[in-house]
């Protein structure tokens, strides 16, 4: 069983790092003086940086199977979650604006001629680097990094065994 918590941990690592390489990728500094991020950068590196912590941990569990790599690895794994749901918390508020200012925009281009809904379209463009997340990635993220701390630390407890 900890060879699942292996997979599902690299699984949510590819995850992440698509995620990573979206922000990075929509993140400029002078754009965010009109758009800051939601997602400030050293929360974004602790988040990297506890779950790659975790991970190299826990190959180093199945490597040497020493049950304290097993609960370095869930304490990696458990700071990364708290970094991960900070994150999600702040980026719902992303999600729903975006989501708030594509219908507006569509509403604007079904309206006639003549009102006054430009705003509302160019703001479906506008935003912190976050908007661009796709939702089912996010959540395909949080479901397997759920399941691999779930797994490391049932085997950390001895429920699985190593």
């Amino acid at each position: 069983m900890s060879v699942i918590g292996l997979i599902t941990g690299v699984l949510a690592a590819g995850l992440g790092l698509y995620l990573l390489s979206i922000w990075l990728i929509e993140y400029d500094r002078e754009f965010q003086s009109a758009a800051a991020t939601r997602l400030p950068p050293p929360l974004l590196a602790g988040h990297v940086l506890a779950a790659a912590t975790g991970l190299t941990l826990w190959i180093a569990f199945l490597a040497w199977d020493s049950n304290r790599l097993a609960w370095y690895s869930v304490l990696g794994f458990a700071l990364a979650a708290v970094l991960g749901l900070t994150m999600a918390y702040r980026w719902i508020s992303v999600y729903r604006a975006k989501r708030a200012s594509i219908r507006a925009a569509a509403s604007f281009l079904a309206a006639p001629a003549g009102s006054d809904g430009f705003a509302a379209a160019y703001a479906a463009d506008v935003g912190p680097p976050e908007r661009n997340f796709p939702l089912t990635v996010v959540v395909a993220h949080g479901v397997f990094a759920v399941a691999t701390l779930t797994v490391v630390l049932l085997t950390a407890v001895g429920v699985f065994g190593s």
